[in-house]
């Protein structure tokens, strides 16, 4: 298999990765089409002994470092709140929470997470640690939950509870959610996308937006499948079967870019 084919295969993941670092698609597309630049243009310094995906997520790494989003410039709405939730970011170290979302929404083990950001093992559990720490004291708010599978579900909302939020519902088809969001106006949203009754999460959750922007966090057994590069995708998506720390860094992250609390 040659290195494009390769890198080709990790793309999605990486592009998932970038958004929920920047909290925007077009933010984090545009990361990883200079990494791709960079790899064209000197591939012999791409590789680096480890294998290409962390090879991939150390040269994404070292752009991310060099060339952190642009607080000047760009007066729409999204650049605004990408801005604002910097600025409120600036009390967490950012290498910190690259590491926590290496370790839990990518699945880097701690010596890998150390092989990527070029620290050493110690070094990435003491900011993993001060990273959750951090995240965990963010602002409170309520959780729809959209998910079909009564276990699923309660976990969800146990994970939900212990990190402070409240659970304002759970729904298990499209008019359900749409229902309950629009009786109580939920903070947030996490939502499966296969329902019970074979009715579409994305369709309820671009009906709820409709009626509020709130942040979204996509559950799903298939990620690639939304990561196409096709069409607006999710800024925050986690794979199924997932854990704990996954679902607690996207929701501490996802809050990070709502207008009420990026402010």
């Amino acid at each position: 298999m040659s290195l494009g084919d390769e890198i080709r295969g990790h793309l999605p993941f990486l592009r998932r990765y970038a958004r929920a670092l920047t909290g925007s698609q077009q933010h984090g597309d545009n990361f990883v089409h200079t990494l791709l630049e960079v790899v064209v243009a000197a591939p012999d310094e791409f590789a680096s002994g480890h294998g290409t995906r962390i090879d991939l997520y150390r040269a994404f790494h070292r752009i991310w470092e060099s060339a952190f989003i642009d607080e000047g410039g760009g007066d729409d709405e999204e650049d605004a709140l990408v801005r604002a939730a910097n600025r409120r970011l600036a009390r967490i170290t950012p290498l910190g929470r690259q590491i926590l979302l290496l370790t839990a929404l990518e699945g880097f083990s701690i010596e890998e997470a150390a092989l990527i950001t070029g620290t050493d093992d110690a070094t990435v559990a003491t900011l993993l640690d001060e990273a959750v720490a951090d995240l965990d004291r963010e602002s409170r708010t309520s959780v729809l939950i959209i998910e079909d599978e009564p276990l699923i579900a309660l976990e969800l909302e146990q994970i939900v509870e212990a990190l402070g939020h409240s659970v304002a519902g759970i729904a298990a088809t499209h008019a359900d959610a749409v229902a309950a969001f629009e009786k109580t106006e939920a903070g947030l949203v996490l939502a499966d996308i296969q329902l019970a009754d074979g009715s579409s999460g994305i369709d309820a959750v671009q009906e709820i937006l409709g009626v509020a922007p709130v942040p979204v966090i996509f559950i799903t057994a298939f990620p690639e499948r939304l990561l196409t590069g096709n069409r607006v995708e999710p800024t925050f998506l986690i794979s199924k079967p997932f854990r704990e720390n996954t679902v607690r860094a996207a929701i501490s992250q996802s809050l990070l870019f709502t207008p009420e609390l990026a402010a």
